[in-house]
C-alpha cells in the first residue's frame, strides 16, 4: 500500500478542477445535483477497495476531489475528506447518521450489543453509564497496572538484532488491559487472546465485501468459530471467577457491575460480558497498532529518538514513571500524536448510513446513503499538513511556526458524540510504555529489512510482523 503524494502545488491544482462548479451559458456556475465519481455499479471498486482499501480511496480523492459519490451495488455511496464536512457530518448531523448495519453485524458477532454497535436510546444509556469510568482522574488510578505490566513485560525481553517489536506490544497492551479489568492476566492467556484477536480481524475485514455471513457452523468458519470461543472462554471464565470471589478490586470489572442508569437499573449479565469483550478488543488492539508505528518512527528518526530519551531522563531519570510525568513529557507526547496522524489505527471510520436527507457540502444527500470518512486519508492532505507524509511531530507544537491544524482534518479517536471512550486510557498507557521502553533501550531498524507498508485489517498494522533492532541504553 502506497501513500505517495502528489506535490502539494499539483494537487490542491487538482482538486480546485475537480471542485469547480460547471458553468451556464448565461455565464453563472451552478454545482452538479450530484458529486463526481466512479461509474458502474461498484464491482470493479468493490474488488479494488478489497485489495488495497486505503490507496484505492485516497485514489478517489485525488482524482474526483473532496466528495466523491458513486453506486456500490445497492447503495448511494458519498466519501468526504473535508474536514468541514467531517465535523457536520459527525458532530452536527450526528443523528441523522447510523452506524451500516452490515458492519455493525460483522462486529456484534464478537462485541455483542455493546456500546460500541448499539444505537439510539440503548446506546446513549450504555454510554453515560461507561463514561465515568474513563475519566482522566479514573484512568490514573489503573498507571500502577500499566507500570507493573510494563516493568515485567520489559524484564524478559533481550537485546536482540531482529526483535518481535510488533509481538511484544501486542502481548504488552494485552496485558495492561487484562490487569485493568480484572486485575490479573498471565502469558499463555494474553498470547491465545491475542492470536484470536488477530484472526477476527483479518475474517472481519473480508467479511465486509459480502452482503452475508455463512454460518458460523460452515467448515470453512472454523478459525474464526476457535478465535471468538477463545475470547468468549476468557471473558465468560473472568465474570464467573468474578461472582466467586467476593473480595474488593479495583478493575474495570468491578466499576461496570456498580454502574447504574438514571433507573437504578445496571447490566445484566449479556450487558456485562459484551462491555467487557469491547473494552477487551478495543483496549489492546489499537494501542498495540499505535505502539507498533510509534516504535518504527522512532528507529527510522535515532536523532529525534534521542532527544526524547534525553527529555525522559531529565524528568525521570530511572525511577518508575508517574501520571504526574506525563504532561512534562513534551516531545514524547509531540512524538505520540505525529504517529496517530500518519498511522492513525482507526484508519477508516465503521460506515455511516443516513437515517434522513442531509445538506452537505452543497449537495442533497438521500436517506439510506452510505457515509465513508477515511482519516489516514484526511490526516495526510497537503492541505493541512506540510510535507504531510514525513515524520514531524513539531508540528503539534503551537511554537514551531506550523499552520493550524483545522478541526476534523486530525481524529485518531474520531469525533462528535461517537469520539472514542478510551481515549484518555489509550493515551497515557502507550506515554508510559514509550517513557519506559526509552528509558531502558535504544531502538533502530534491522539492516535489510524494508519499511513496514500499512495493512488495513480493521486496525491499520504492518504488512509484515515489525522486528527492530533492541539494545540497552
Amino acid at each position: 500500500m502506497s501513500f505517495s503524494f502528489k506535490t502539494p502545488a499539483d494537487r490542491r491544482g487538482t482538486m480546485a478542477a475537480m471542485n469547480q462548479p460547471t458553468t451556464l451559458n448565461g455565464g453563472q456556475a451552478a454545482r452538479p445535483a450530484t458529486p463526481p465519481g466512479p461509474s458502474g455499479f461498484g464491482f470493479a471498486q468493490m474488488r479494488a477497495m478489497r485489495q488495497d482499501y486505503l490507496g484505492t480511496i485516497r485514489g478517489w480523492q485525488q482524482r474526483y476531489g473532496d466528495v466523491v459519490c458513486q453506486r456500490l451495488m445497492v447503495y448511494r455511496d458519498y466519501s468526504f475528506f473535508h474536514p468541514d464536512h467531517i465535523r457536520e457530518l459527525l458532530v452536527a448531523s450526528h443523528d441523522q447518521l447510523i452506524r451500516w448495519e452490515r458492519g455493525t453485524e460483522i462486529f456484534a458477532s464478537a462485541h455483542g450489543q455493546s456500546v460500541i454497535v448499539a444505537e439510539g436510546a440503548p446506546w446513549k444509556r450504555q454510554r453515560q453509564m461507561l463514561q465515568p469510568g474513563f475519566s482522566p482522574k479514573r484512568v490514573e488510578a489503573f498507571v500502577p497496572l500499566m507500570i507493573e505490566a510494563g516493568s515485567q513485560a520489559m524484564a524478559r525481553w533481550k537485546s536482540l538484532d531482529q526483535f518481535p517489536f510488533e509481538a511484544a506490544m501486542t502481548q504488552l497492551t494485552m496485558e495492561v488491559i487484562l490487569r485493568s479489568l480484572f486485575s490479573h492476566s498471565d502469558e499463555a492467556q494474553a498470547q491465545a487472546a491475542a492470536e484470536a484477536v488477530h484472526v477476527l480481524s483479518v475474517v472481519a475485514m473480508g467479511e465486509f465485501y459480502w452482503p452475508v455471513s455463512s454460518p458460523l457452523w460452515a467448515p470453512w468458519k472454523a478459525p474464526k468459530r476457535r478465535a471468538l470461543q477463545t475470547l468468549d472462554s476468557l471473558i465468560r471464565g473472568e465474570l464467573a471467577r468474578r461472582r466467586e470471589d467476593a473480595t474488593p478490586r479495583d478493575d474495570l470489572l468491578n466499576m461496570m457491575r456498580n454502574l447504574r442508569d438514571p433507573q437504578g437499573q445496571g447490566f445484566d449479565e449479556r450487558g456485562l460480558r459484551d462491555e467487557c469483550m469491547t473494552t477487551f478488543l478495543a483496549g489492546h488492539e489499537t494501542t498495540a497498532a499505535a505502539l507498533s508505528w510509534w516504535g518504527w518512527c522512532m528507529a527510522a528518526h535515532p536523532e529525534l529518538q534521542q532527544r526524547i530519551a534525553d527529555e525522559i531522563s531529565s524528568v525521570i531519570g530511572e525511577r518508575t514513571p508517574t501520571a504526574a510525568d506525563l504532561p512534562q513529557l513534551h516531545q514524547l507526547n509531540l512524538s505520540i500524536k505525529e504517529t496517530l496522524r500518519l498511522y492513525p489505527p482507526g484508519a477508516a471510520l465503521l460506515t455511516r448510513r443516513t437515517t434522513a436527507p442531509l445538506q452537505i457540502a452543497g449537495y442533497a444527500i438521500p436517506t439510506g446513503s452510505m457515509i465513508r470518512l477515511t482519516p489516514a486519508i484526511t490526516q495526510r492532505d497537503p492541505r493541512w499538513f506540510e510535507e504531510p507524509d514525513a515524520f514531524r511531530p513539531e508540528r503539534f507544537d503551537p511554537a514551531s511556526g506550523h499552520a493550524d491544524i483545522p478541526r476534523g482534518a486530525y481524529l485518531p479517536f474520531g469525533a462528535g458524540p461517537r469520539v472514542c471512550l478510551g481515549s484518555h486510557f489509550a493515551t497515557t498507557e502507550m506515554l508510559l510504555i514509550g517513557a519506559m521502553i526509552l528509558q531502558r533501550y535504544r531502538l533502530s531498524a534491522v539492516p535489510g529489512l524494508p519499511a513496514p507498508r500499512p495493512e488495513l485489517n480493521i486496525t491499520l498494522r504492518p504488512d509484515t510482523p515489525l522486528q527492530l533492532r533492541l539494545n540497552p541504553r
